[in-house]
């Protein structure tokens, strides 16, 4: 299912626990919904990405567009990162990975020589009808989130 997940094809059912409680793609349905990927808690890159997002959290809110961060950290690893840098998004916790491999971003990736399995930074624009209005593979964390703002704001 994930390899063919295209832009304007249906978002994937996830249910998974978050910092906001159990979260399930039917929770935001008639909204428009941020789902971004990221490796690992506690790391530069996604320490800057979730900054990011939470410093424009209000414009999302008022855009319509709740934000949920997710990784295969644990809850306990997701609230004290969120605690530790004042975060104001919902951190999804995908210990298991099913969600990561629904939506295909869980890949091989290479590092100094090394290959080993790990999340592909991605963000997913999903409507208020669960189908995927927007994409964003390999991401670059530098201006992502005013980036994926744009999208909301301009998303019909």
């Amino acid at each position: 299912m994930a390899i063919g997940l295209k832009e304007g094809g249906r978002a994937p059912n996830f249910s998974m626990d978050s910092t906001q409680g159990p979260i399930k793609l039917g929770d935001f349905k008639g909204q428009t919904l941020v789902l971004y990927f990221y490796p690992k808690d506690d790391t530069p890159g996604c320490t800057t990405g979730a900054k990011d997002f939470s410093d424009l959290a209000k414009d999302f809110a008022t855009a319509g567009a709740p934000v949920v961060g997710v990784s295969r950290d644990t809850m306990a690893r997701h609230e004290k990162f969120a605690a530790k840098h004042d975060l104001g998004i919902t951190l999804g916790s995908d210990e298991d990975g099913t969600v990561c491999e629904a939506y295909g971003v869980w890949v091989e990736k290479k590092n100094y020589g090394r290959t080993y399995m790990g999340i592909e930074r991605s963000t997913f624009l999903i409507g208020p009808d669960g189908k995927v209005i927007r994409i964003w593979r390999k991401v670059r964390v530098k201006e992502h989130a005013e980036e994926v703002l744009t999208a909301v704001k301009s998303a019909p």
